[in-house]
């Protein structure tokens, strides 16, 4: 954890350095406590403005019984350790009293006042003159609310004096100030001369929006990405108090709610922020200075948790009527409570209702928790979700079970599955439920709006638990087992979700249209050591199954299970069944397939390498998720997407949005290790091939523990690309063997545009060409009769590697030639780009080196734009070997270092190796932290790093001097493919 840098108050210290530069300036800023006066103070104090005045701070602490001017002599005393040589008039002996210690220093004491009055204007007069010798210019009181008499007095004395002998600024809160303070009155001056002086300004602060949050958080977190999903969460939580926000995030990082995964930071519990203890601290001191009727309706207040009348207060609380109303207002006095003006009541500020409500020791909360709920069942209608949240603390488990399941049957019926999931997933997670209700609620589950992967392993225990009952019957069993193998199959556990189905089918029959949805899951070819023609078996029985009772939903839900499975397989006819899916519908649940069906379809249209049907399929499952709220859908469908921008050369943002991708915690698991591959492809392009083979080897390992045998294709061959670069050819071997083997098994030749060529460059290399022409044929049979652009330009590719490695240079450069050209009739120009590299390798090889290096001075122009700067890199060495003086592409940073780190860069790369902040290193190098941050991401960009963590690792990691932040040479990289960087 860092410390939270200062975000989001730009303009208001912009506000102060302009009231403050008006001399004589009085500023006021008010706001909740922990909204971040204090911080907005702190960071103008260190700003070249306030440097450049002499500026003395005075805090005021929140003492019973305050000491007279008690801010204002520990402020001086803290400035200066004496006041000899001061040129003090007389007047100053009038200080003695405040400073013993000085008066052997200060002139002689004054004589005797007329009243009180005259003794403390004296005194203030003193005090002013001190702070003019002491050179004062401006004075900073905070938390003025907790000053004493005399201090205020004070303050209002400078604000009134003519001239105004130091500028003034305070910070208060409000809601602390008595009804009869004298803050009141410099605040209502102020107010008066706002409008006409130009150095007075009141300042009210107000909460952060989502953006700030989520730089607030990132700047905790060492700078890493923080995802709109999280900031939202911390946002809604906390209302954007920064104090909340900042004890919140290291709250969740104390309770390990905080990981670090794919590249940027998520939370594994979703539901639940306990309260800081600084802001629960502040909440509960103002409750105790309340009486027993008004803590006793705040805790009642905290209980209901929603705005509530004084009647339902009373009732949850226990109080007479008197008693009550004294109480609650006593309590909206006091500032917890607010009044709408409607008779309803709530606590102002969220976490001020949730450090009360920790505070109830639990008997008192479990019996508050139960009045609330009778109370609120005399209600008409019954508000049913909050009954179940009230029954459920209460620890009546019939009721909350009751009530819960009617909240969630409510929500299905008005169409918010987000909350029926949410609801249904608490009671078969928690309650504890008997075997035959955990069956009855589990078949309510709305699957395609419930997301994350945690929520999907919760229920996995329960429903174990229900089998294992032995008091089920058969059908029921069934009906758990078949929803159990779902669930496994969501969270990537195929295998064991296909067992689950395979068990559950026989006992089906009273429920045939889930029997057939069964068989479907089962025609999908994610098993290692199914062929085709299994597959293809459960789905005719699927097909063939009559099913009278089945909804039109179901039909289209079949339509596209068939299309998905068929183009899977590699089937043509899968088109045919495409072609009758509806771009739209007026029921909720056909329009759910329909989302469905285009995403799983525009995925499937990616693998066939038709790039235009999948873009249009993609966006429309794209519109109707975001439309009907499938979180589910839509995150896939997000991560889909950012998949074809890879393969059609969008890249423009494409790392961040994959970063923010997997950073989402609705996302499942194979989705996010799709983002990963994103971002370990680019990685790769662009030159760190470190990072690029590490995130690529997670990707692979995972994929082919979960069974998406389909999935880890693309990782194995962008991995065992970078290996044979480097030369690792017996890597390269081992990464392709196995999956190269499933698909020569399975016989789905549909799965191989990229494997067939990383396979086939593998065996090239290791000398078994012979074994390459057979594997390259057996992908040429498997295609045939098949309209796949994209694994017949693989295909294309195969052959020139093949015709190459047998020495036919002429030859194997018209094929390369013709595998660009394939590869860019899709779009897919990064690949075209490295098949015309591989092109004009040969026709060097060949003789015919002219043609050849205007092909790659063309090819290397092409890659930056793209890019793809680590292959532009190897093709500029290309380049000059053969006498072209050709530059390497540029990564940033100031002209003369090319890809080494300027001085600047080194110095602030190893500055973050300490763990400091940019506003750190910004004064510690006595520049902007703009210009810190430009300079950060210029290094970053060097080194192909994306996050100032791995940036650290490698300054720690590193010796003395530049040459170790440096990419290598581009002429040790390897012909054909980029080489990692540690070899």
């Amino acid at each position: 954890m860092r410390p939270p840098e200062f975000v989001g108050r730009e303009r208001e210290t912009a506000e102060i350095e302009r009231a403050l530069a008006a001399p004589p300036a009085v500023v006021w800023i008010e706001g909740e406590a922990g909204i971040g006066k204090s911080r907005l103070l702190r960071e103008y104090l260190a700003t070249p403005a306030a440097r450049a005045d002499r500026v003395l701070v005075a805090r005021c602490p929140p003492l019973h019984r305050p000491q007279t001017l008690g801010p204002m002599v520990d402020a001086v005393r803290q400035a200066t350790g004496t006041v000899a040589g001061l040129p003090l008039s007389p007047l100053a002996g009038a200080l003695r009293p405040l400073f013993p210690e000085w008066a052997a220093d200060l002139p002689a004491a004054p004589g005797p006042a007329e009243d009180a009055t005259a003794v403390r204007h004296r005194v203030f007069r003193a005090l002013a003159e001190l702070l003019r010798c002491l050179r004062v210019t401006v004075l900073a009181v905070e938390d003025v609310h907790w000053a004493d008499e005399a201090t205020l007095e004070f303050l209002l004395f400078l604000a009134s004096a003519v001239p105004q002998p130091v500028g003034l600024v305070v910070t208060c809160r409000p809601e602390d100030v008595p009804s009869g303070s004298l803050l009141r009155r410099l605040a209502t001056r102020l107010a008066a001369d706002s409008a006409s002086a130009a150095g007075r300004l009141r300042l009210a602060l107000g909460p952060l929006d989502v953006a700030g949050t989520a730089r607030l958080v990132s700047s905790m977190l060492a700078g890493e990405h923080v995802s709109d999903g999280f900031a939202g969460f911390v946002h809604r939580r906390t209302d954007g108090v920064p104090l909340a926000v900042e004890g919140s995030v290291r709250l969740m990082a104390d309770r390990a709610d905080l990981s670090f995964r794919g590249g940027g930071w998520e939370r594994r519990h979703l539901d639940e922020i306990g309260v800081p203890a600084t802001v629960r601290d502040m909440v509960l001191e103002r409750l105790g200075r309340h009486g027993p009727e008004a803590q006793a309706m705040l805790r009642a207040a905290a209980v209901i948790g929603r705005p509530a009348d004084e009647a339902t207060l009373r009732a949850v609380a226990g109080l007479t009527a008197g008693r009550a109303q004294a109480g609650l207002c006593e309590a909206i006095d006091g500032g917890l409570l607010d009044d709408d003006g409607w008779g309803q009541v709530a606590f102002r500020h969220v976490l001020a209702r949730q450090a009360v409500y920790d505070a109830v020791p639990p008997p008192r909360r479990r019996t508050l928790h139960r009045r609330a709920g009778r109370t609120l069942e005399r209600l008409a209608p019954r508000p049913v979700a909050e009954l179940a949240d009230h029954f459920r603390q209460a620890g009546e488990k019939g009721e909350w079970c009751r009530y819960g399941e009617d909240a969630a049957d409510l929500a299905l019926a008005s169409g918010d599955e987000t909350t029926a999931g949410a609801l249904l997933h608490d009671l078969v997670v928690n309650a504890g439920l008997p075997a035959a209700a955990t069956v009855r609620l589990i078949k309510k589950f709305p699957f395609a709006s419930f997301a994350g992967p945690a929520r999907f392993r919760e229920l996995v225990p329960p429903l174990r638990a229900a089998l294992d009952s032995e008091v089920l019957a058969p059908g029921q069993e069934a009906d758990v087992r078949v929803q159990l193998g779902n669930v496994l199959l969501f969270m990537g556990e195929d295998d064991a979700g296909r067992a689950e189905l395979k068990r559950a089918i026989p006992h089906l029959a009273h429920d045939p249209a889930e029997a057939a949805r069964a068989m479907m899951r089962l025609g999908w070819p994610r098993s290692s050591s199914w062929p085709v023609s299994a597959h293809l078996r459960w789905l005719e029985r699927a097909a063939e199954l009559e099913v009278p009772s089945m909804t039109a939903a179901d039909r289209l839900g079949f339509a596209a299970d068939q299309a998905t499975a068929r183009l899977m397989l590699g089937e043509t006819d899968g088109w045919a069944h495409e072609a009758r899916i509806p771009d739209d519908a007026a029921v909720s649940a056909e329009r759910q397939q329909i989302t469905r069906a285009n995403l799983n379809i525009g995925d499937m249209a990616m693998v066939w390498g038709r790039y235009a049907v999948a873009a249009r399929r993609l966006d429309r499952a794209l519109a109707l998720a975001d439309r009907r709220r499938y979180r589910r859908y839509q995150s896939a469908a997000l991560v889909t997407r950012a998949h074809l921008d890879w393969f059609t050369g969008a890249w423009d943002g494409l790392a961040e949005r994959a970063a923010a991708l997997a950073d989402s915690e609705d996302i499942l698991a194979l989705a996010r290790l799709e983002s990963l591959l994103i971002t370990g492809l680019l990685q790769a392009a662009a030159g760190a091939y470190a990072p690029a083979a590490e995130r690529l080897r997670l990707v692979l390992d995972e994929e082919m523990r979960s069974g998406a045998l389909a999935d880890s294709m693309e990782p194995a061959a962008a991995l065992s690309r970078l290996v044979l670069a480097g030369g690792r050819v017996e890597e390269a071997l081992e990464i392709t063997e196995e999956p190269a083997a499933v698909i020569a098994r399975k016989r789905t030749w549909i799965w191989a545009a990229e494997l067939g060529p990383a396979r086939v460059a593998a065996l090239a290399a290791a000398g078994r060409v012979d074994e390459a022409g057979k594997l390259t044929a057996a992908f040429a049979r498997g295609l045939r009769g098949r309209d796949a652009p994209a694994p017949r330009a693989g295909l294309a590719t195969c052959r020139a590697i093949l015709a190459e490695a047998r020495g036919e240079r002429v030859p194997a450069a018209r094929l390369f030639a013709r595998a660009a050209a394939a590869w860019q009739a899709l779009p897919r120009p990064y690949e075209a780009l490295l098949a015309q590299e591989r092109q004009a390798g040969c026709l060097i090889a060949a003789g015919q080196t002219e043609a050849a290096l205007s092909l790659l001075a063309d090819v290397r122009e092409r890659l930056i734009r793209l890019g793809a700067l680590g292959d532009a890199d190897r093709v500029v060495a290309t380049l000059r070997e053969h006498g072209v003086a050709a530059k390497r592409p540029r990564r940033g940073g100031r002209r003369g270092y090319g890809d080494r780190l300027s001085p600047r860069e080194l110095e602030v790369t190893r500055l973050v190796a300490t763990g400091r902040s940019n506003r750190q290193i910004a004064e510690a190098l006595f520049l902007s932290p703009k210009t810190v941050a430009q300079h950060l991401s210029s290094a970053m960009r060097k080194l192909g790093v994306s996050s100032r963590t791995a940036l650290a690792v490698l300054a720690t990691g590193a010796g003395p001097g530049n040459a170790e932040f440096t990419q290598p040479d581009a002429r040790d990289q390897g012909r054909g493919s980029p080489r990692p960087k540690n070899r």
